[in-house]
């Protein structure tokens, strides 16, 4: 259980439960659109250069672009890849039109990019050599408008956001994706809830060993929900639901000692948290960024960045081996800041704006940012998804 206080932030108590019978159906639904779209030989065990991935999500026909990065930091685009589907909009969004974090995602393993096609129920898989990307495979999400997609070792998790909400698990296996049978979990949400971009799920991810899949319901329930990961790859029969309430939990990630990091934009506020192995959860820290629209978190190791959308600017934030926050201070950005991403060497810092325009920061040791430069994404307006390699 969280502890009460939140730097005396505190709201009403919801308490949205999930219909067990709901989540009982969901092994039975069928995965929709096309299984398999493959147009070139895999080359799975190629691997990413120094490339920043952006997604465009237009809903004219979804692509992802591909940039090379200097040893400077600056960007050049070297292609832009169809995914073979259409991007979406969620109702009432405005930056970031799938009103989520984490929408295109990186296989480290096997070389490959995992990419969602919201206005067609589609998931696209891509292999990468260098800075080239090869389309090998389009599959439905097991569900209706996909936002976001987590990445762990063979497995892959598909967050569906329309209809209530769903999740779907794969298999990687020679650079495709295989459903993994029993795994699509109904989250009971609200479908009518309103506005849309506020009311529809936020996030999926895994907890760093791979054992947990963690759920954020931004408004609607104001819930952040943990499945148990099993040996196959298939989810607990329901989640722990962890009631967050007034919050909005947004985007996470972890930082370097497995604390999961919560975005939280009804209290504009970056939030640690202990994550048990039953699946509950206790608050650590939680410390306001005093900025406006605060929905995107992304790590750069013992340093976090939040996006805030509605300030224009990017916050930094130090944290402790223990899990604690420290405030270090705001970067401006171009409007509507979105998604972020940090090389894995940490030294350089993407972020995508409401605009297309993704800006370029080098990150000092002790965290302060500098812009570099921007490119502008094209036919990216309004888009979300952002890897740097």
């Amino acid at each position: 259980m969280k502890t009460p206080t939140r730097h005396g932030m505190a709201g009403t108590r919801v308490t949205a439960m999930l219909g067990v019978a709901a989540l009982a159906g969901a092994a039975a639904l069928a995965i929709a659109g096309p299984a398999v779209a493959a147009t070139v030989p895999h080359d799975f065990f190629g691997g990413a250069g120094p490339v920043v991935l952006v997604q465009t999500d237009n809903t004219a026909g979804n692509q992802v672009v591909v940039y090379d990065r200097a040893g400077d930091g600056t960007l050049s685009q070297a292609g832009a890849y169809a995914t073979g589907g259409l991007g979406g909009q969620t109702a009432g969004s405005a930056a970031d039109h799938l009103s989520s974090q984490g929408s295109l995602g990186y296989d480290r393993r096997d070389g490959l990019v995992v990419a969602v096609n919201a206005g067609s129920n589609t998931v696209s898989v891509f292999g990468i050599r260098g800075d080239r990307l090869s389309l090998h495979q389009v599959i439905g999400s097991g569900g209706t408008f996909p936002v976001s997609v987590a990445v762990h070792g063979d497995m892959v998790y598909v967050l569906n956001a329309e209809n209530g909400g769903s999740v779907q698990g794969y298999r990687i296996s020679f650079g495709r994706l295989f459903p993994i049978p029993g795994s699509n979990r109904l989250l009971g949400l609200d479908p009518t809830a309103t506005p849309q971009f506020t009311h529809t799920p936020g996030q999926v991810a895994f907890s760093p060993d791979g054992s947990q899949l963690i759920v954020t319901t931004k408004a609607n329930g104001n819930d952040i929900d943990v499945f148990g990961v099993g040996f196959d790859g298939s989810l607990s029969a329901s989640p722990v639901v962890n009631s967050e309430p007034g919050t909005v939990p947004f985007g996470v990630t972890f930082d370097p000692a497995g604390h999961l990091v919560v975005a939280e934009t009804g209290i504009n506020a970056v939030a640690t948290y202990a994550l048990n192995p039953d699946g509950t959860m206790a608050l650590i820290d939680a410390v306001p960024t005093g900025q406006a629209a605060t929905c995107w978190v992304a790590s750069d190791g013992s340093l976090l960045f939040a996006s805030n959308a509605g300030s224009a600017t990017e916050s930094g934030f130090s944290v402790s081996a223990s899990g604690h926050l420290t405030l270090l201070g705001q970067t401006a950005t171009d409007p509507a800041t979105i998604d972020a991403s940090a090389t894995s060497g940490g030294q350089f810092l993407y972020v995508q704006t409401g605009p297309g325009i993704v800006d370029e920061f080098a990150v000092a040791p002790a965290g302060s940012l500098t812009e570099i430069g921007s490119v502008t994404v094209p036919n990216g307006s309004g888009a979300e998804g952002i890897v740097a390699l």
